[in-house]
């Protein structure tokens, strides 16, 4: 069969917002999705359709250096980018480069990409981070550690978190098919940057899967698994199918989720038969037992949702899935505006089949200062995206304190807006702290990042920087 390019699909740049005096804050105009054109880069002009839904071709072009990233791009951007991008791999990235083509295709949509739309596109600055993007006066908050919610500290078998009473986070691996600048899991995750020397999961894959098995046996209190990495989309099926049915047969286990951004980064993945055919195996037995099988992805923007994605989400609901639902991350730069929220919202919603579900504020890693917001802003979000959506559909904005876990942001029990500083208490103990009897009589501290506050309370920092 004569492989063919694709039609060219030329989108247009988003109409100015409205200058009338009156009317909504936010108006819903429906916008269906669109795969843009792949062959505008110059690296992938001769590029098939064939070629770009196979996941096999999605993965051995993965970008995975600035050598490659040219060969993709061309001439189209100038030298100032891949400076200022190799200046940050060098001394401030804490996440190698991996992006897959579906995900650079989804940057700067509107045409050939130049320097100044790569510079300010929403995908890229979280994915592609340039040195410039960061801030110099405040890299790092004081408070920033590699592990920022303690996960590792709470395992209780090598790669499972036991942070909640009910519920646990299965690490199977430590690879994604993309890695994310921002990932929380940036101790662990991925190859090592010259800034971070990652930890590394030591015992065989047959042998973490018997130890997660056998804790989840010997716990009935845990009825909840979030299966996660990494992705899940990085285990090979074979292997996954085995886990997956393996906590199905332990009767106290009622809800498994699937942790996976290439649902939305690599949706090709989610459509190989193999795994179809696996994952509808999986779905039929949770259905007979009566468990809740959800996927939660990871998206950022609405610019990342094609109709490849929507595809994929749609087959995963087709054969037996439950919900698809989302999970993702604040940041400045990308999404921390109600306009860019409710787009999102909507186009996943609406256009996706993908549960909005929660926004996390993005954790206190190294590095990541620039894309962090304070907590006021988040709760000012959270104010003004409601009423739009449906309800069952609008999703909760969440700070992930440490040592606590998630707290919707109105939760907050003090806030010093001027220092930054807000207090949460907790309602349970995890697993590091069953004879600690002060644990739910404590306030747990989080940070707002210190570029965002008044003058007064920055200068308290470079004062107490250190403290």
């Amino acid at each position: 069969m004569t492989q063919t390019r694709p039609p060219v699909q030329t989108i247009p740049a988003p109409p100015p917002a409205p200058t009338t005096r009156t009317g909504q804050p936010y108006e819903y105009r429906r916008s269906p999705l669109v795969e843009p054109d792949w062959t505008r880069f110059p690296g992938w002009r001769e590029v098939t359709r064939d070629q770009w839904e196979s996941a096999q071709w999605q993965r051995v072009n993965c970008v995975k250096n600035i050598k490659q990233l040219r060969t993709v791009l061309g001439d189209t951007v100038d030298d100032t980018f891949y400076a200022d991008l190799e200046a940050d791999q060098r001394a401030l990235a804490t996440m190698s480069m991996l992006v897959t083509p579906q995900m650079i295709n989804t940057m700067a949509p509107y045409g050939p990409p130049t320097t100044e739309t790569l510079l300010a596109d929403p995908i890229r600055r979280y994915m592609i981070p340039v040195a410039s993007d960061r801030r110099t006066d405040w890299p790092s908050h004081p408070y920033a550690t590699r592990d920022s919610l303690h996960e590792h500290d709470m395992w209780v078998a090598e790669g499972l978190t036991h942070r909640y009473p009910t519920k646990v986070l299965a690490e199977l691996l430590s690879t994604c098919p993309q890695y994310c600048g921002h990932c929380t899991r940036m101790d662990l995750v991925g190859n090592s940057t010259p800034t971070v020397d990652k930890l590394k999961l030591s015992l065989k894959p047959v042998d973490r899967y018997d130890a997660h098995i056998s804790y989840l046996k010997a716990h009935p209190g845990v009825r909840d698994v979030v299966v996660s990495g990494g992705d899940v989309a990085n285990v090979p099926w074979r292997n996954l199918e085995s886990y997956l049915m393996r906590l199905l047969e332990i009767e106290t286990i009622r809800d498994i989720r699937l942790a996976t951004k290439a649902l939305m980064g690599l949706p090709q993945h989610w459509l190989q038969p193999d795994v179809v055919e696996g994952l509808e195996r999986v779905a039929r037995t949770a259905a007979r037992r009566g468990v809740n099988l959800a996927i939660h992805t990871h998206v950022n923007h609405a610019q990342s949702l094609t109709p490849l994605v929507a595809r994929a989400a749609q087959t995963a609901l087709d054969i037996g899935v439950r919900d698809v639902r989302n999970q993702g991350v604040l940041m400045r730069g990308v999404n921390a505006t109600s306009t860019d929220l409710l787009d999102l919202c909507f186009a996943l919603q609406g256009e996706a089949g993908i549960l909005p579900y929660y926004f996390y504020m993005c954790d206190m890693i190294p590095n990541a200062e620039h894309w962090r917001v304070p907590v006021w802003h988040a709760q000012q979000l959270q104010h003004d995206i409601m009423g739009y959506l449906p309800g069952y559909a609008t999703p909760r904005i969440v700070c992930d304190v440490p040592f606590v876990g998630k707290r919707w942001v109105h939760m907050v029990t003090e806030y010093d807006r001027e220092r930054g500083i807000s207090y949460w208490t907790k309602n349970y103990r995890t697993s590091i702290e069953s004879a600690d009897l002060e644990a739910l009589s404590k306030r747990y501290a989080y940070y707002d990042p210190i570029d965002t506050l008044p003058e007064a309370g920055q200068q308290w920092w470079r004062v107490h920087r250190d403290d």
